[in-house]
């Protein structure tokens, strides 16, 4: 790095950013925050030009300008500025409308890029600093400005239709259609019946045809799964009587060993963590919202004080789809690996990883730890309990993705029950499973959604040979009935939407807070629900506007986002391309769609003339002076919601408890809704 005579300014997002920074560069060096975006759209206004090729008109917002102030009188008196933004295409953008709003076009300014905030990554980002990449500029105000055209031209009709304050998004939409549409796969679900057969059987000694165990055997379970003679012949269950014409076949048969056979299985360790993964695993196993996860990972990566060792980053740059690691970074797990497990823990040569994600930057690192060598339990006391239980998740991943595998031996059986009454023998099946050498389970093991536990050693087979005879002891038949697919949870619908390719790392976590936070799904336990206003405004956008939120569509949006990134096309025609389809789409809607039916009701609270609304369980009256004026009552001919009566006064306002049913089930609720 050169070093002049007057300082060189260095910018950043946030003030801890820029503590970690300050420590590394040294005293040449002057640190400054934006705190985040320095330019963005108006609030109040669409702030893009349709007619002009969707021309943007950014505006500093006034909490920003002393900021923006300061920063300017900085590089007055600065050799250089360098913008050291996050490694993204937001990063870039907000470099670049830096330089915009600051006026820096006519100073030394450059750009620098590193992944992770340690001295090394630093130093060598400054030897190799460049200019504003236009490309990924562009990228993400082709973004801004699609997500802007949506949000402004969708969310007024849902406000003419449903209530004011409602909003439209290119994925927040489609995240609310996948929640509603699994919802009602689940409520739509009719469970289908079938029976499970367990045989627990024993080794017979000296060809014996019934004997006891001894004390403490109780022998092992084989499962029935179909007929000797043709095995592809399927075995279904689906009555109890079904079932029990097999029971009486399997008490009646004689039992021996078909077939043995011993194979030793290897389990590769997980890749390290990508943003969606990471979200998907801190939900699993800490609980966090994906929301949480984020936050606490850029506190991670922007650094924390660790004593003596000042401000230090922990963590990569959270916001990465990409798997690949650093060179340097394996040799250093793997060293870490060998002296800490034994060499038998590390693989022979380095592992490396190929995450198949659409769009995909490989330029990117995964999330790691900036050092394998600073375990977690020596720096517990200098961080809070959250942000120590996420660094030793991301720690653990990293190592174990760097270690040998799991192996283990399994034994499967199979077993013939030869009936006397009938020809047809039925085919048993017993498996175990046993650890072998732990692998990388000695450190770390991903966990699953359904909280499945593993079946190893949960089923110990005795010593057994082709035509060994068994015994019968019991039979354990078993009425089970179909499951519906599970509901999504933050972590699962996460997975959903990098799978088809919606969205990025760096909207993940914004999509899960928004959905929530404007009352489309609500969590019930770990499960996203749709609301009622989420079934409502989904129903809607899908009537009027099936192609702006199907899925493949907004994944194919994804696509062109990424083209214009890698400079294959320009901004500009990917949002035209969108926009006049929009435009249509919303003429036929306003067509369709009656505005808002006056009646000559008048409202009981103020006054104000009531109108026709469209609610989860049809229509119903509505004050026009809503938001103001919340006073609703059920349309004169519409069926109004059954209430049972209770004994039960309410909390708030005294009026006495009914019992409603809603979307999920039966629940109090006060005679004075929607006043109290």
């Amino acid at each position: 790095m050169s070093k002049g005579k007057a300082k060189s300014l260095v910018v950043v997002e946030s003030p801890a950013k820029a503590r970690t920074i300050s420590g590394i560069l040294g005293s040449q060096y002057e640190v400054r925050a934006s705190v985040g975006h320095v330019r963005d759209l108006p609030k109040r206004e669409l702030g893009v030009d349709v007619e002009q090729g969707f021309a943007p008109t950014y505006v500093v917002p006034p909490e920003k300008r002393k900021a923006i102030k300061d920063i300017r009188e900085a590089a007055d008196s600065a050799s250089t500025v360098y913008l050291a933004t996050d490694p993204d295409r937001e990063g870039e953008a907000i470099a670049w409308h830096l330089i915009k709003a600051a006026d820096l076009e006519g100073k030394p300014h450059r750009r620098v890029v590193f992944h992770e905030i340690t001295p090394e990554a630093v130093r060598e980002a400054f030897d190799h600093s460049r200019g504003i990449d236009m490309q990924l500029v562009d990228a993400q105000q082709a973004r801004r400005v699609l997500d802007r055209l949506v949000g402004y031209r969708l969310s007024p009709f849902l406000w003419r239709q449903v209530r004011r304050g409602l909003s439209a998004g290119r994925v927040q939409s489609v995240a609310v259609r996948l929640v509603v549409e699994r919802e009602r796969d689940v409520q739509n679900f009719v469970p289908q019946e079938y029976w499970t057969i367990d045989a627990q059987l024993a080794k017979a000694r000296d060809g014996a045809t019934e004997q006891a165990l001894p004390a403490g055997r109780q022998g092992f379970h084989a499962r029935l799964v179909g007929y000797v003679g043709d095995k592809k012949r399927k075995l279904e269950i689906g009555s109890q009587i079904e079932a029990e014409r097999l029971v009486a076949l399997l008490k009646a048969a004689a039992y021996r060993v078909l077939t043995v056979q011993q194979k030793v299985q290897s389990r590769r360790p997980a890749p390290p963590f990508i943003t969606s993964t990471l979200q998907q695993e801190a939900s699993r196993r800490l609980g966090f919202s994906a929301k949480r996860t984020m936050a606490l990972a850029q506190q991670l990566y922007e650094g924390l004080p660790l004593g003596s060792e000042g401000e230090v980053g922990l963590i990569t740059y959270m916001r990465t789809d990409s798997t690949q690691v650093a060179e340097t970074a394996r040799k250093e797990a793997r060293n870490y690996i060998a002296s800490k497990f034994g060499r038998q823990f590390v693989p022979p040569s380095p592992r490396e990883y190929r995450k198949k994600v659409k769009g995909a930057q490989e330029a990117h690192e995964a999330i790691r730890p900036t050092s394998a060598l600073r375990e977690p339990e020596a720096i517990r006391r200098h961080l809070k309990s959250d942000q120590f239980r996420l660094y030793t998740l991301v720690w653990q991943r990293f190592l174990a993705s760097q270690m040998a595998d799991a192996q283990f031996d399994q034994t499967t059986v199979e077993i013939e029950a030869a009936p006397a009454s009938d020809p047809n023998a039925l085919l048993l099946r017993a498996i175990n499973t046993q650890l072998r050498f732990t692998g990388y389970r000695q450190l770390y093991e991903e966990s699953r959604d359904n909280g499945e536990e593993e079946d190893e050693g949960k089923n110990p087979l005795p010593d057994l040979t082709a035509d060994d005879p068994l015994l019968l002891l019991e039979l354990l038949p078993e009425q089970r009935f179909t499951e519906p697919p599970p509901r999504y949870t933050e972590a699962s619908l996460v997975r959903t939407l990098e799978e088809k390719g919606i969205g990025r790392p760096s909207t993940y976590a914004p999509t899960m807070a928004t959905i929530q936070e404007r009352d489309y799904a609500a969590k019930d336990g770990r499960y996203l629900r749709p609301t009622d206003l989420g079934f409502v405004v989904n129903d809607l956008l899908v009537e009027h506007f099936p192609e702006f939120v199907d899925e493949g569509f907004t994944a194919e949006m994804e696509e062109e986002l990424d083209e214009i990134a890698s400079g294959e096309r320009p901004w500009e025609p990917v949002v035209e391309q969108f926009y006049r389809p929009l435009e249509r789409a919303l003429d036929a809607a306003k067509e369709a769609t009656p505005q808002r039916e006056m009646t000559d009701e008048k409202c009981d609270k103020c006054g104000l003339p009531m109108v026709v609304r469209w609610g989860r369980r049809g229509r119903f009256l509505a004050c026009s002076g809503f938001p103001e004026c919340r006073s609703s009552r059920p349309l004169e001919g519409e069926e109004e919601p059954q209430t049972d009566p209770t004994d039960e006064k309410c909390d708030e306002c005294g009026a006495p408890m009914v019992i409603r049913s809603g979307r999920f089930g039966r629940f109090l609720a006060c005679t004075r809704y929607p006043e109290c």
